[in-house]
């Protein structure tokens, strides 16, 4: 008998051992991915079946004229650019905010640091509408209200950005640091030339997350920005409801068109992410 035929059984027995794990994460998966397909379907169908039950997965008549009315009833094309705006920048300072946060609490040491992070981590205990008030009045008084710069401002320093980060410094060996130090590194040094690059894969996961979290914002856009013409997709897609008619059809489409670029950029960079997730876990 050969090694291969003795191994079946094994295998076997171990596959039928993680049967209900396997079924789990299928019925998960279905779960997750069934409302997006759905939406995809209404925004692709001609007929009056939105509302059927069970609905149909796939239109039998579908088509691209919804997409089309939507390019024809809002300026798509601005509402894409303030979101890219609003999202990129958003993004890079956070990036930038979380690592120079991040790295003081987790290779410097004085006196207080564990009481910072802690006071940092209790915020994540507060819902971020509580801010809402206190940052409209600090962006008016700047004079930011009605511009995109007041909508990316107080979303750049976050618990979840400086915890992460935190533990992705503090993965690095002391010795490395310690070897950079010896060689008359600075702490700015040390900082960009040695913890930033070994750390790639949650800055990578950072970013991730924080451009779909910026991407799909709605109500703190709509609280600061007045002015039409700079809403994101997320608030100017809402042009597409009408105040005694809505086209469920127009709406579908344009809710995938904003969920589309982001959720291209997650599969583009997915193994940056599960890489970035996993030495979070850890």
């Amino acid at each position: 008998m050969t090694a291969a035929a003795l191994l079946r059984p094994a295998v076997r027995r171990r596959a039928l051992r993680h049967l209900p794990d396997y079924l789990l994460l299928l019925a998960l998966s279905i779960a997750c991915c069934y409302p997006f397909i759905w939406t995809l379907g209404i925004a692709f169908g001609n007929g009056e079946q939105v509302f059927d039950f069970p609905p149909p997965l796939w239109p039998r008549d579908a088509g691209w004229r919804h997409f089309i009315a939507v390019w024809d009833s809002i300026p798509l094309a601005r509402f894409f650019w303030n979101s890219l705006w609003i999202s990129g920048l958003t993004t890079i300072g956070t990036l930038a905010v979380s690592a120079l946060a991040a790295f003081p609490l987790a290779k410097l040491r004085f006196r207080g640091r564990r009481l910072v992070f802690y006071a940092i981590i209790a915020t994540l205990l507060l819902p971020s509408e509580i801010n809402f008030i206190s940052n409209y009045v600090t962006i008016s008084r700047l004079g930011l209200d009605d511009t995109r710069l007041g909508v990316v401002l107080p979303s750049l320093a976050g618990a979840f950005g400086i915890f992460l980060m935190k533990h992705a410094f503090e993965e690095i060996p002391d010795e490395i640091v310690d070897a950079a130090r010896m060689d008359g590194a600075s702490d700015w040094q040390v900082f960009c030339r040695v913890c930033l690059p070994l750390s790639l894969p949650h800055l990578a996961t950072l970013g991730i997350f924080t451009l779909v979290w910026s991407w799909n914002v709605y109500v703190w856009p709509s609280v600061v920005l007045k002015t039409p013409e700079l809403y994101p997709l997320s608030v100017g897609v809402l042009y597409l409801k009408g105040a005694f008619a809505t086209s469920t059809r127009m709406v579908a489409a344009g809710a995938v068109i904003t969920i589309l670029p982001v959720l291209l950029v997650f599969v583009c960079c997915q193994r940056f992410f599960m890489r970035g997730m996993d030495g979070a876990v850890k």
